[in-house]
């Protein structure tokens, strides 16, 4: 071969490979993946998702590619981050991170399937027309009660330290659930003659706010209400509580990991990766509502004893006994 012809002949193919590149990679399916949370507090949800999805036979990178958009706990970005999926072509859309992500989903699209996990009630939020049989295009996981198990979380909190005088609450007003919350946290104050103070914070700034109001209110003692955006600020809400020396329970076991004293949930996992097997049922061809919605309500409580111990907060054996892990 000759040398021009050889450089034609190599050339021809460097300018026709980009070409076969880019077909291979738009021939792959696209998820939108959605999140109320933030990246950096989620990679194991994620993991968790992709785990899923290989369940069901898709690789992210190899026959799959998934587009993430990140609210960072400001609801107000989701309906712009749901908007922007849409021009990228996506086959499904995973709306994950708390209630507003696939409140926003659907109200973006009733055409592209949406596999959602929240903590609400799917049927009363319109989402679904039953868990059996969901009906149009959503299905997905709900964590039901995860959000709205704030008085067992406070008999808990109440077993943990029983002579405080004054309970602090810190709630998410923007939350679809927080007027639930708070109705929740009243009620079961009353029903143990607990004295409670409750803020609010949605913002950064409003959080500060917080918890100088909770400091001077001189709470003994700190309940935090389900909220993706706690979820996103969860170390600086640990700190402040150990700042204070608090005995303060979570509504995950993350907060737990991560330095929290206590924490009452589900296994918040678990759903991610049902999300993410039912989103590869859909890549291959089963409808969202052929896929009933699945309920996770299996509820953990951890206690991370080292941070008690540190803090000189007693852990009584009633407690410890209930415990399903026990971080020491």
């Amino acid at each position: 071969m000759k040398r021009r012809e050889f450089i034609t002949l190599v050339g021809g193919a460097v300018a026709t490979w980009p070409l076969a590149v880019r077909a291979q990679h738009s021939a792959m399916p696209v998820i939108g993946f959605m999140s109320a949370r933030s990246p950096e507090d989620s990679e194991h949800l994620v993991e968790a998702f992709r785990r899923g999805l290989r369940e069901g036979g898709f690789v992210e990178g190899q026959n799959v590619r998934i587009e993430f958009r990140w609210a960072h706990g400001d609801y107000y970005r989701l309906r712009a981050l749901a908007a922007d999926l849409l021009t990228r072509n996506v086959a499904v859309i995973a709306a994950v991170g708390g209630d507003p992500s696939p409140l926003a989903a659907k109200r973006a699209t009733e055409a592209i399937p949406i596999v959602f996990i929240l903590g609400g009630d799917p049927v009363s939020e319109g989402m679904v027309e039953s868990f059996n049989r969901p009906g149009g295009n959503m299905t997905g996981v709900t964590l039901r009660g995860a959000i709205l198990m704030e008085a067992k979380r406070l008999g808990l909190l109440h077993d943990l330290a029983p002579n405080v005088a004054l309970v602090g609450a810190l709630v998410n007003p923007n939350f679809p659930a927080a007027t639930h919350q708070v109705q929740e946290i009243e009620e079961a104050a009353r029903t143990i003659g607990q004295r409670i103070v409750v803020a609010a914070a949605n913002t950064d700034d409003e959080l500060e706010t917080a918890f100088r109001s909770l400091d001077r209110a001189g709470i003994g003692a700190l309940l935090v209400a389900g909220a993706p955006y706690f979820d996103t600020r969860r170390d600086r809400i640990i700190a402040f509580a150990a700042r204070q020396r608090l005995p303060a329970l979570y509504p995950f076991r993350e907060y737990a990991v991560a330095g929290g004293v206590l924490s009452y949930g589900v296994n918040v996992t678990n759903g991610y990766r049902q999300v993410g097997l039912y989103t590869a049922n859909i890549l291959k061809g089963t409808k969202p509502s052929e896929l009933p919605v699945q309920q996770i309500d299996k509820f953990e409580l951890i206690i991370n004893l080292r941070t008690a111990k540190a803090l000189g907060i007693a852990i009584s054996g009633n407690l410890l006994s209930l415990a399903d892990e026990v971080i020491e």
